[in-house]
């Protein structure tokens, strides 16, 4: 499935990259900063009892990665393939642990020129995610219950020639469940379950090739 996902990434760039001859679409470099939290993060005891429930503080992370772009008058469609570090604080036992991921982003957006540099957009973005990590010790992550989600991004921007600038939202639309193992349980029974769907507001500059 991994490599699946990868191969749309793919396709779906080097298609938006091979109409950059066409007047109408366009090609481009993009990086920014990434606000993220998570979900709740739960400490569970064996019964199944949730001994602990908290939801994760935002941190600043980073992207980077690359867009093609499609223009139909005031209209325009945007595919963006890029790469995503986010972290989270949680408080746990008197102390803070970061969870920090990374991930494949894959926007797809719908776009609305109002006026001058002025643009609206939204679309589905979908997630595959590379690694997770919990910071906490003597603990092992197991793999996210689904590697591939599915959030929304919903945002504006301004396009000054070369150069745009925006600002999105971004959301999970379902909870995607990781597992955490004390190692020094011998059954490896769950220490920790954490909600990993993203929300987010996404700062970036791109700028046109």
């Amino acid at each position: 499935m991994k490599n699946y996902v990868l191969l749309l990434a793919i396709l779906v760039s080097a298609v938006s990259y091979g109409q950059q001859k066409n007047d109408r679409s366009q090609f481009g470099i993009k990086a920014g900063l990434n606000y993220n939290s998570n979900g709740e993060l739960k400490e569970i005891l064996t019964t199944g009892e949730n001994l602990i429930e908290n939801r994760g503080e935002g941190k600043v992370g980073f992207h980077v990665g690359f867009y093609g772009q499609l223009d139909f008058s005031n209209l325009y469609l945007r595919t963006e393939l890029i790469y995503t570090r986010t972290t989270s604080e949680y408080g746990v036992n008197n102390a803070t642990a970061d969870y920090k991921t990374s991930k494949i982003d894959l926007p797809i957006l719908l776009g609305y020129k109002i006026i001058g540099p002025l643009r609206v957009f939204a679309g589905p973005a979908f997630q595959y995610t590379l690694q997770n990590d919990l910071d906490l010790g003597n603990v092992d992550i197991d793999d996210v219950e689904n590697e591939i989600s599915v959030g929304l991004h919903i945002g504006a921007g301004v396009q000054l020639g070369n150069l745009g600038l925006d600002v999105r939202f971004e959301r999970g639309f379902n909870e995607n469940e990781a597992n955490f193992i004390n190692t020094n349980i011998a059954d490896d029974a769950p220490l920790f379950a954490l909600d990993s769907r993203p929300t987010q507001l996404i700062f970036s500059a791109s700028f046109r090739l």
